[in-house]
């Protein structure tokens, strides 16, 4: 086992400018209790499987004294003025001299005597190391059952299912990668969800990614965690939502405008009976509704998505380059001014039954099932022309 005597060696060794393989960042408020032993846990653990490293506790505003604490144990201390845990990461890594990350927190609730197993993954090729503590196991009293059996599984399985990002445990903040890997992806979250953006633009930007079994102890600091389960389970969801045109905007557009437009065909030759239950015109009006809400869904997923790749947020595809190579502004043109003129010679009719009437009262179910079908035309009509318009100011930079 290590010394003090080796770690200060071993410190003033690598402030010669030595390469250093593994920066440990620990991001640190107010940890006295506990950043001590996590310092001395991580070189030991170094020192033990060789690995040349250092220890970086990036410092987030403690007014605790555990500055001075990480520093006797031989860690480096680098303050953060940003308040957040990814300011604080970011802060930590940003200072790091390592080629290899790892980073944990400072509560003595992750076991970073584990950093050989971390660093060996990382020397096959793999950019991303996470740990799973479903999978090594939770400790008595180190998870709260809310957040084990409910918000841990349910956000871990959305990720999986929007991005399939292959981890189980997508808040496990004990994790490893490869330092210039991650920084290529231009990470921009500066509060909890940086863990979160990690995994996602590490699986959408293709990355090599693995995890390992660690295990979760209860945090020694004796005082509540800095999470907030509800407001940092809803941070998460909108975050998965926000980097997911697909799931947020075109699946739920896909399904409104295929249900109101299959809905519409069935009640335009007139009611229509699903056992005792009859819909007419009335449900046509909702039919209607949802056609309009589906599209404009759907065109929100090709402007969030354009937007995404153009700010370097989502990864290029392929597919939509193939469909901005057909689908241009002439050809949106064109199809928004049929859909208006559609919509124009369907009021006509209308009128033209109107007139018939000799401009009196008419049958309500006969005149919507002209006018319905003719608004819904004339208003898609316009937001085509609008929507290739605007794709078209998207895509300038692209041309």
């Amino acid at each position: 086992m290590t010394t003090a005597a080796d770690v200060r060696v071993a410190a003033s060794t690598m402030r010669a400018g030595e390469d250093i393989e593994l920066s440990v960042v620990m991001p640190c408020l107010n940890e006295s209790a506990t950043v001590g032993t996590c310092v001395k846990k991580a070189l030991d653990a170094m020192g033990r499987h060789g690995i040349r490293g250092e220890v970086i506790v990036a410092d987030n505003g403690s007014t605790d004294g555990s500055q001075k604490i990480a520093l006797e144990n031989g860690a480096r201390v680098v303050p953060v003025e940003t308040r957040g845990y990814g300011s604080a990461l970011r802060g930590g890594i940003a200072a790091a001299r390592g080629r290899f990350i790892l980073m944990g927190d400072a509560d003595e609730s992750y076991d970073f005597t584990q950093a050989h197993l971390f660093v060996k993954k990382l020397r096959e090729g793999y950019d991303l190391v996470m740990g799973n503590r479903f999978k090594g196991g939770i400790l008595p009293g180190a998870m709260p059952p809310l957040h084990k059996y409910l918000g841990n599984p349910v956000l871990t399985a959305l990720a999986r299912l929007f991005f399939k990002a292959p981890i189980g445990d997508i808040y496990c903040g004990l994790r490893a990668f490869r330092r210039e890997a991650i920084e290529g992806l231009g990470l921009r979250t500066y509060g909890m969800e940086y863990a979160n953006e990690m995994v996602v633009k590490a699986t959408t930007f293709g990355l090599r990614i693995t995890e390992i079994p660690t295990t979760l102890s209860p945090d020694g600091r004796g005082r509540p965690p800095h999470l907030r389960t509800w407001r940092d389970g809803w941070r998460t969801l909108r975050f998965l939502l926000l980097y997911s045109p697909r799931w947020l905007f075109l699946y739920p557009g896909i399904i409104l405008l295929g249900l109101g437009i299959t809905v519409g065909v069935l009640l335009l030759p007139g009611p229509f009976m699903v056992g005792k239950v009859g819909f007419d015109v009335d449900t046509l009006l909702f039919a209607a509704m949802a056609v309009l809400i589906g599209f404009q869904s759907i065109v929100f997923a090709g402007f969030t998505k354009l937007f995404g790749i153009t700010e370097g947020l989502l990864p290029e595809d392929p597919r939509l380059t193939w469909l901005f190579k057909y689908v241009t502004l002439e050809v949106g043109l064109i199809v928004g001014i049929l859909l208006i003129l559609f919509g124009t010679g369907a009021w006509g009719l209308g009128l033209a039954y109107w007139r018939s009437h000799h401009f009196g009262p008419l049958d309500p179910e006969k005149a919507l099932r002209i006018v319905i079908p003719g608004l819904v035309c004339f208003t898609l009509g316009f937001q085509v022309i609008l929507s290739s318009f605007f794709l078209s100011v998207l895509g300038m930079s692209r041309r």
